[in-house]
């Protein structure tokens, strides 16, 4: 006779599950919250709506949702292979860059080796290494917030299997220039996996940033990873795609979760590749928001590196979830990593008075602490 559950049971009546404890022990990713009746400044978002022709796009595929889509999304792979100027075998789709990222790692990590990264960087970095048995090894940013590339390349080992960069740097917006990029790569191995991660490469404004389109044919060891989520706004349906040697992004395929990637966002991202002229437009005003927000925090008093992503990073140390709480009493919803910072994103004209508001409250309830740091 079938036992049935019971919700009242005890725990310690259940046998535990074995799991895997290192897996056990990661914090789950959150996504960026939101405060009601305020601005959403906390998931790096476009804040412009779809596009008509890109969501009548994404509309088209539900027509055909009773059937599988194709996994290898042929059509888009061979635009973005033309516009790349690689072969359409070099070109991988996944369901969104991070997906891809750690399709990578477990491709390229097992037990006991290591995946390097700047710290701090990308939240969801620190979740993929334990998910094939591999390590972080997290290496300080400098003083600037940026990459300490000599560093990294230092901490390589034996044991060292993949290096992930990401420029604009995320949380902190600042980047990798070519000269550093550069630099850096003669040093590195030209059998170690060299994971470059340009989700915001659209926003970047700074001439001297390295551009993983520039740089994809000098490295036999390189994967440029990108996505449609944030320039061309296409967050809500997960899509993104890395460029790199045919071995490497064999075995990533292979890591892959089969049909991951859905029909209404390929078609919406060939939609938008379509537009790339209107899409770019609002990239553009939002680079302008961002250096007025960028100016009005100097004008404070703040210490920011120049933002290159859409989004900007304040420095609060220790006073960041104070600094935080009284973002959100102003209506400003933003993304805290205490003891760390506060990320920023660069949401709609709206919210920039309001958000320049509430820094300068900040900034008066820091100078009441006697607090150095982020203030100059």
């Amino acid at each position: 006779m079938p036992v049935k559950y019971n919700a009242q049971m005890s725990a310690s009546a259940t046998p535990p599950i074995k799991l895997r404890p290192e897996i056990v022990a990661l914090p789950p990713y959150r996504q960026g919250k939101v405060v009601e009746g305020g601005f959403k400044l906390s998931s790096n978002e476009n804040p412009f709506p779809p596009l008509p022709g890109v969501l009548a796009a994404a509309q088209l595929a539900s027509e055909t949702m009773h059937r599988y889509p194709n996994g290898f999304a042929p059509e888009l792979s061979g635009r973005l292979a033309e516009r790349n100027g690689v072969e359409i075998e070099q070109i991988i789709v996944g369901a969104g860059s991070v997906a891809l990222l750690a399709q990578l790692v477990i491709a390229a990590a097992g037990a006991g080796d290591e995946v390097i990264y700047s710290w701090r960087s990308f939240e969801a970095y620190p979740l993929l290494p334990p998910m094939s048995g591999a390590v972080s090894v997290q290496v300080p940013n400098r003083a600037d917030h940026g990459h300490d590339l000599p560093a990294m390349a230092a901490a390589i080992t034996d044991r060292t299997r993949a290096i992930i960069v990401c420029t604009p740097n995320n949380p902190t917006s600042t980047i990798v220039t070519k000269t550093e990029f550069a630099d850096f790569m003669a040093l590195v191995p030209s059998d170690l996996l060299v994971i470059l991660d340009e989700a915001y490469t659209e926003f970047v404004t700074d001439p001297e940033a390295v551009k993983g389109s520039d740089v994809l044919g000098r490295y036999p060891n390189l994967v440029v990873l990108r996505t449609f989520s944030k320039a061309y706004g296409l967050a809500g349906l997960r899509i993104g795609y890395g460029i790199g040697p045919v071995s490497v992004i064999d075995a990533a395929r292979s890591a892959s979760i089969p049909l991951s990637v859905t029909l209404h966002a390929q078609l919406a991202a060939l939609a938008s590749l379509d537009v790339e002229d209107e899409l770019l437009e609002r990239v553009g005003r939002i680079a302008e928001l961002r250096t007025k927000i960028w100016h009005g925090l100097i004008e404070q008093g703040w210490s920011v590196p120049e933002p290159q992503g859409n989004f900007v990073w304040l420095a609060t140390g220790d006073f960041t979830n104070e600094a935080a709480a009284i973002l959100v009493k102003n209506g400003i919803m933003a993304r805290p990593f205490h003891p760390d910072g506060i990320r920023v994103s660069i949401g709609e004209s709206e919210s920039v008075d309001k958000l320049l508001t509430s820094t300068e409250e900040i900034v008066k309830n820091l100078s009441k602490k006697h607090v150095a740091e982020p203030i100059r």
